[in-house]
């Protein structure tokens, strides 16, 4: 186990990836495929969970993904401080799904679904003429995957 308590560790960090994969992997399975005893595994989650770093299994379901198949990442650029204002508004609107900072070129990424590309369009101009929103630049989500198994 590492040296801070609150860090995780490489087991750690194997088991939340190997759950992301298949969160609904037996105990065994993830054992199974981490190399690792059931037990551990089992100890490992429940402390986890306890400490806030799982906060919780959910299922992603066809009505989830087609109630809004139109589906994209609008990376923005925001001028001065203005960054919470902005993730404010943008959390305002029922068509954001997330709203993600980030570094780099770009302070904030939204994840946004709609029925349309016209219902898109038009929350792209929204946001774009928000004051203090400098540029952006968005990308559609074609399709989705799950990440391969090892």
């Amino acid at each position: 186990m590492s040296a801070n308590k609150n860090e995780l560790d490489d087991v750690d960090q194997r088991i939340i990836a190997e759950l992301r994969r298949d969160g609904r992997a037996s105990l065994s399975d993830l054992a199974d495929r981490l190399g690792i005893a059931r037990a551990t595994v089992r100890a490992r989650m429940e402390r986890l969970s306890a400490r806030g770093e799982i906060v919780g299994f959910t299922v992603l379901t066809r009505s989830d993904v087609t109630a809004q198949p139109v589906r994209g990442l609008m990376m923005i650029a925001i001028e001065g401080r203005g960054t919470e204002r902005i993730i404010a508004r943008l959390a305002g609107l029922p068509e954001v799904i997330a709203v993600h900072s980030t570094n780099g070129r770009w302070d904030v990424v939204a994840e946004i679904g709609t029925r349309t590309l016209e219902e898109l369009d038009a929350v792209l101009l929204k946001v774009r003429n928000y004051e203090g929103v400098l540029a952006s630049e968005t990308s559609l989500l074609l399709s989705t995957r799950r990440a391969s198994r090892r």
